[in-house]
């Protein structure tokens, strides 16, 4: 009992020790993770991030141990059941997380292992003798026997993804040497400063989130001018209605300011700016043509130049 008793201290100190030194933990599923794989997997994240590994009831009872000290932690308690781990990082989760999925190993399929994804039986010649055609009708699978063979004549869906593989189905993918399934860790949860996540948030991109922040933003200052609630994203627009409108009442009641004049006696004679802007215009036009004609003549001179040096067809 004393070396059991040792033994989950000594874990209990290791886990509290990763807590306080990482800020990030992918929780992930082990399932059909060979020992081999998962030590291929450490040395790939060495320096990155550390596994650590564990019953989850000792997990959990760990867990509750330091809620006290950091009730954050009771956030990783729901996550921990099944055949689970957890992986620390300090590092970047988008990169670390790809690192993770990316040990993959091929696998033969077994009889009750649920499908990953589908399972198709390719067309082609199985180099089978015809005494197993029974055994391919059995599955459904359509054949024609070819130079005395069994060949496969159409791409077949053996398996859905999410159904579990028949014994007949992985007897047949073992026969045809067909290896439809990959295993690897996968990420579960993210739990990142108090908070967790689907993995999926860390492929969102910041153009993104951008957007859905600007649509937050137009949405509150909407809503508060339309409240007449002030709000940090709608001040600027108070601010500029409400000068607006200071403009309004002094134009009424003929009160004037240095910043207004210029609107006053655009108000007041109209006729002198419109006069101005077809000059403007004519003059912007008028300084275009002459441009436009000098650079004609240099075209010009320069045709006649280049045929002067190079010489006549007969010369």
């Amino acid at each position: 009992m004393g070396g059991k008793t040792g033994t989950k201290a000594v874990y209990f100190d290791k886990l509290k020790a990763l807590l306080d030194e990482y800020k990030s933990i992918f929780i992930v599923s082990v399932d059909n993770v060979s020992s081999q794989q998962m030590h291929e997997i450490r040395q790939s994240l060495r320096g990155e991030a550390v596994v650590l590994m564990g019953k989850n009831t000792m997990v959990r009872r760990a867990l509750k141990g330091f809620i006290g000290e950091n009730p954050e932690y009771e956030r990783l308690l729901p996550h921990v059941k099944g055949n689970v781990g957890f992986i620390f990082t300090n590092g970047d989760l988008k990169a670390t997380r790809d690192k993770i999925l990316s040990n993959r190993v091929a696998a033969p399929a077994r009889a009750g292992a649920v499908a990953p994804g589908d399972v198709y039986v390719p067309a082609g010649n199985t180099g089978m003798e015809p005494g197993k055609t029974s055994f391919f009708q059995a599955l459904g699978v359509p054949t024609k026997i070819a130079r005395g063979t069994i060949e496969i004549t159409t791409d077949l869906k053996l398996v859905e993804a999410g159904a579990k593989v028949g014994a007949s189905e992985a007897t047949l993918l073992n026969m045809l040497n067909i290896s439809p399934f990959t295993y690897g860790m996968k990420v579960q949860q993210v739990y990142e400063e108090g908070q967790t996540f689907a993995p999926e948030v860390l492929d969102v991109e910041e153009a993104q989130l951008l957007k859905v922040l600007s649509s937050a933003i137009a949405t509150i200052t909407t809503i508060s001018l339309a409240a007449n609630y002030p709000t940090l994203p709608s001040v600027i627009h108070s601010l500029v209605n409400g000068y607006k409108n200071l403009i309004s009442v002094a134009l009424e009641v003929d009160y004037s300011w240095e910043a207004i004049e210029e609107l006053k006696d655009r108000i007041a004679n109209p006729d002198k700016y419109a006069s101005a802007a077809p000059a403007a215009a004519a003059a912007s036009a008028g300084g275009a043509a002459p441009a436009a004609a000098k650079e004609e003549e240099k075209e010009e001179e320069k045709e006649e130049s280049e045929d002067e040096g190079f010489g006549g067809l007969f010369d």
